[in-house]
């Protein structure tokens, strides 16, 4: 990090200034959404247990006077079954080649699964960029385990030849200076939960990022809309409040957005499914289940705001939406565009 006395360039940044894009690729549910939030230090991108819970691509902007890290989350790689599984894989797979460093994050509490191995050869064939091995939930591992489980996700790297003695006792070590497998420049084993080595892991990811400027003002820490965001937030409570098919089904439309007051703000949103029989699981007995999703929305959305909200929601069926492609552009399911604009 630059001192007071160093030399500043024309934008009055360092002229070591750093700045680049990080895509974080792994499976549903590893981490990726909870380790960025952490770093920008709000959500940016919703959390949930059940998988396949991130749908876009989202930035989140972390920005030092040093540096200017803007992490890409990306929805998990999974074999798909509908056109909104494959928009999904295409772009986090998309994400790989524009991405000035990527991280690879996998749940080093368990062994390596086929998704893990598929996702390992996407990154060797599509990967220009320094690749890290991001191990996270070791605060789920036993610390026996630690070593074995360790050295299986290297051998996902051919030909890796890492020495792990520092994982017997310690499983949250210090990973940096090892030698790695030819894919990984290098790795860490985190918590992103319990904040186990994510300091370590953000030196680490700014000493491979090149020199640049700002992409963003240093104030913003994500490139999606307040609108998009609220969306999101009435989705991560569905997901929350229901269960096996009904959230995989769900899409969150805000249909009005406006100030309606001073400190207040009015959005009225639509849940859509696929099916009836989900739309009665939401709404529930007597509306209760849709009156415990809205309560909680609101106050998430309320923090994000910083003003009172007034929110309406309601439920809608759109059939087989998620398998039809002019309902997939409509909800905003649109791939990207290779590139970064």
């Amino acid at each position: 990090m630059s001192s007071p006395e160093e030399p500043l360039g024309s934008e009055g940044l360092p002229f070591d200034h750093r700045s680049g894009f990080v895509a974080v690729i792994g499976k549903p549910n590893v981490g990726k959404s909870t380790l960025i939030n952490a770093y920008v230090g709000q959500k940016v991108a919703i959390v949930s247990e059940k998988p396949q819970t991130t749908r876009r691509r989202i930035r989140g902007i972390l920005t030092r006077p040093d540096a200017q890290v803007i992490f890409v989350d990306t929805p998990g790689i999974h074999s798909p079954r509908h056109k909104l599984g494959e928009f999904m894989v295409e772009t986090a797979v998309r994400s790989i080649p524009d991405a000035d460093v990527v991280l690879f994050m996998v749940d080093v509490s368990e062994l390596p699964t086929d998704e893990d191995r598929q996702i390992a050869q996407l990154i060797k064939e599509r990967c220009r960029a320094p690749v890290i091995l991001v191990l996270n939930k070791a605060d789920l591992l036993p610390p026996q385990r630690a070593k074995q489980n360790a050295e299986a996700y290297f051998a996902l790297g051919e030909g890796s030849t890492a020495r792990l003695s520092s994982l017997k006792s310690d499983p949250s070590g210090d990973a940096s200076g090892r030698e790695l497998a030819e894919v990984f420049a290098d790795w860490m084993m985190i918590s992103a939960t319990r904040g186990d080595n994510r300091d370590k892991l953000l030196e680490m990811i700014i000493a491979r990022l090149p020199e640049g400027p700002q992409y963003y003002p240093p104030e913003q820490v994500t490139d999606q809309m307040e609108r998009a965001i609220a969306a999101e937030l009435v989705r991560e409570q569905v997901l929350r409040f229901t269960h096996q098919e009904v959230p995989h089904a769900v899409a969150v439309l805000v249909d009005e957005f406006r100030e309606k007051g001073p400190g207040l703000t009015y959005i009225s949103a639509t849940i859509y499914v696929e099916k009836e029989s989900q739309k009665g699981i939401i709404i529930g007995e007597g509306g209760r289940t849709l009156k415990r999703i809205g309560q909680a929305a609101r106050g998430e959305i309320e923090q994000l705001l910083g003003t009172k909200v007034y929110l309406d929601l309601w439920v809608k069926v759109l059939k087989k939406w998620r398998k039809d492609e002019a309902a997939l552009k409509w909800f905003g399911y649109a791939p990207p565009k290779q590139g970064r604009k």
